[in-house]
């Protein structure tokens, strides 16, 4: 009887090391897959690590580019931040490597999708969502919420034991107090010291960006051309650099940014399961083109479209982060934002400095700005007067709220 196979979502740490073994222990024949997202790691070492512990085949896809144009620029031009602050590094990542690792699976002809995500977390629900609307029929099996695994792994040691016994390599058993999870467009912490919502996290803990109380005493300025809402071009204008393609482009940023400090922001967020948690997080490319680009759409974009799209923001950012960017709504909230990106192109002008982002100036042939209608030295096709009609009919809904109020005694 031929056995079936399974794609686990491999990083050749400990926990899907452990998984690894233990669902070829159950008689799966097992193939790794990792979705190069930009995350600092040695990918062929832990493919080599995969097929020297008994996994079939050991998959290696390189998705930057693609999670940059098919996932970043649309949480781009959406503004996407959830709950105001949280820029969507993770959230926005999942779908990219889901949509991937579905195609391996089907290559493969596997039946099963497998991952160490925690049951918890966010991601679990990301990544399944996206493998039930990609894949329908494929069965999933998440060890960390299955009775006989956790039955037989408590926690870290009891993997670590499991290790040793098994000749798994592991890394040195001392681990940071927190927990990790990285690709280009930010880094993530949370878990261990971070748990205690009041502790300070650690000066040493953020590896992307810069101390900003260390950072260069002397801001760099930039210019960032946008078409479409989509960024197309970052200048240096101390030194002349000019980079261009989307990867290229985010690449530099983060380089930049991070060196001058930006991007660090430490919250409290609500978690789609109904728990809040408390993550830290480092964006430094993101930032500066989020700060940008929400320049440039003042710039550009009509008042009542803006406040519109605003809201198409806030839903986009919810689907986004409960992992349904596979879904009708948010497929159509998509299409929408980007309908109203179509005048959003200019230049916007910037300096960094010391963990701050200081926009100092825009210019665009799609500007709505008129100069002579708002100057307070020239008059303009604006008549003063008009002013007073306005400003009363205005008033009317609030004289008559006040009426009402008064007649009944509030």
């Amino acid at each position: 009887m031929s056995k079936d196979t399974v794609v686990l979502a491999y990083s050749g740490g400990l926990d899907t090391s452990c998984i690894l073994v233990w669902l070829i222990e159950k008689g799966y024949k097992v193939v790794t897959f990792q979705a190069d997202v930009g995350q600092e790691e040695d990918f062929e070492a832990a493919k080599a690590k995969a097929l020297k512990l008994g996994a079939e085949k050991a998959f290696v896809c390189d998705c930057k580019k693609e999670f940059v144009e098919d996932f970043i620029w649309p949480g781009l031009q959406a503004n996407a931040k959830y709950e105001g602050r949280y820029p969507m590094g993770t959230a926005l990542a999942r779908p990219c490597i889901a949509r991937n690792m579905i195609e391996r699976a089907k290559l493969e002809g596997a039946k099963y999708i497998s991952h160490g995500a925690t049951g918890k977390g966010n991601d679990q629900v990301r990544f399944e969502i996206a493998c039930y609307a990609l894949y329908p029929g494929v069965q999933i099996i998440a060890p960390w919420r299955e009775d006989e695994f956790l039955a037989r792994f408590n926690g870290r040691n009891d993997l670590m034991e499991y290790a040793a016994a098994n000749n798994i390599p592991i890394k040195a058993s001392k681990s940071d107090p927190w927990s990790m999870d990285d690709n280009l467009m930010h880094i993530s912490y949370e878990a261990g010291m971070l748990e205690d919502p009041n502790t300070e996290s650690r000066s040493d803990m953020y590896t992307m960006t810069c101390d900003p109380e260390k950072a260069p005493d002397k801001p760099e300025r930039l210019s960032i051309y946008f078409e479409g809402g989509i960024p197309i071009s970052v200048t240096n204008k101390d030194d002349g650099a000019k980079v261009t393609g989307a990867l290229e482009l985010f690449l530099y940023l983060n380089k930049i940014a991070g060196k001058h400090g930006v991007g660090r922001i430490d919250i409290v967020e609500n978690r789609f399961i109904g728990m809040k948690s408390r993550g830290c997080y480092e964006t430094p490319g993101g930032s500066v083109l989020l700060d940008a680009h929400e320049d440039l759409e003042l710039l550009t974009m009509d008042k009542e479209i803006r406040r519109l799209k605003e809201y198409l923001s806030v839903q986009f950012s919810t689907q986004v982060y409960e992992g349904k960017w596979y879904s009708p709504e948010c497929e159509y909230t998509r299409g929408c934002i980007a309908k109203s990106q179509e005048g959003v192109s200019g230049t916007v002008h910037l300096k960094l400095y010391k963990g701050n982002i200081m926009i100092t100036g825009r210019e665009s042939d799609q500007s709505l700005y008129n100069q002579e209608l708002v100057s307070m030295d020239v008059a303009g096709d604006y008549q003063p007067r008009d002013a007073q009609g306005f400003i009363r009919i205005n008033a009317l809904r609030l004289r008559e709220f006040q009426r009402l109020k008064k007649l009944h005694g509030n």
